[in-house]
């Protein structure tokens, strides 16, 4: 029996080894190649400073705005029952689906100078197009699924039995959410938060169409890659490697503990 399992482990192993390698090889072969001395030029750029500040602080203000209507849609999506619920689901994972050039041109019809909400806000001095704005927009629309599917799933792994507990010692709906189903869900929805930051960092194509400029760090590398080669765009993209690592190092840590064994 045992050499039979070890058999098995063997060789799921080896075939999700090859997918680890995969995905690592890229990344190994990017930190190998590039030089210390560009990297260290590249961290010292001004241009990339720049660019690095306002993809990380586009990526947070869209996460801030997707986490006022997200986090309450996903206790809605986790708890009730109502007509159209599949529906809105699917629209929820659209922007997954959607390729992300497609979503930029789909937003620029909405936000751009003469889209539907664009011309109503031009006249406030508030535009879309090549600004802080559209790039959070287009960071909002492609990343959101991430905060709401995480969070509905944290919400629904909570014990609805707690919240009627709550009510029935007299706290509101509001107070039983805040008091008692967000605390024991917080992980999860602090995850969703995470990786739709995570992800909205990481944004190209919807951003490179309604917001070419100010240049987030995905739009200066291909700038610099179309520009002046492999060469010039290897060290900033090294850069925004090891930021996603350690993003992804720092959630594995804080909102994934290792579990003990029994």
């Amino acid at each position: 029996m045992r050499s039979r399992y070890t058999l098995f482990n063997l060789t799921f192993g080896v075939l999700g080894g090859m997918l680890i390698i995969f995905v690592i090889l890229p990344i190994l072969s990017t930190i190998s190649s590039t030089s210390l001395s560009s990297f260290w030029l590249s961290f010292t750029d001004p241009e990339v400073l720049r660019s690095m500040t306002l993809t990380f602080l586009a990526a947070a203000i869209a996460t801030l705005l997707a986490a006022i209507g997200g986090i309450p849609l996903a206790y809605l999506l986790a708890r009730r029952k109502f007509t159209g619920k599949r529906l809105v689901e699917a629209l929820v994972d659209l922007p997954v689906v959607i390729p992300h050039t497609a979503a930029g041109i789909a937003l620029l019809m909405v936000f751009g100078r003469r889209g539907l909400l664009g011309q109503w806000f031009e006249p406030f001095g508030i535009t879309f197009t090549d600004s802080l704005g559209g790039i959070v927009v287009a960071m909002l629309f492609v990343s959101l699924p991430f905060l709401v599917n995480m969070s509905r799933e944290a919400f629904a792994l909570v014990d609805e039995e707690l919240e009627r507990v709550a009510l029935t010692d007299g706290a509101s709906p509001w107070q039983a959410f805040w008091w008692v189903t967000l605390p024991l869900a917080w992980r999860g929805v602090l995850g969703g938060a995470v990786m739709m930051w995570a992800r909205g960092i990481s944004e190209f194509g919807a951003v490179v169409i309604l917001a070419y400029h100010p240049k987030i760090v995905p739009v200066l590398v291909y700038e610099r890659f179309t520009g002046f080669g492999l060469a010039a765009a290897q060290p900033v993209a090294l850069l925004l490697i090891l930021a996603s690592l350690l993003v992804f190092g720092l959630l594995r840590l804080a909102l994934l503990p290792e579990r003990k064994e029994s």
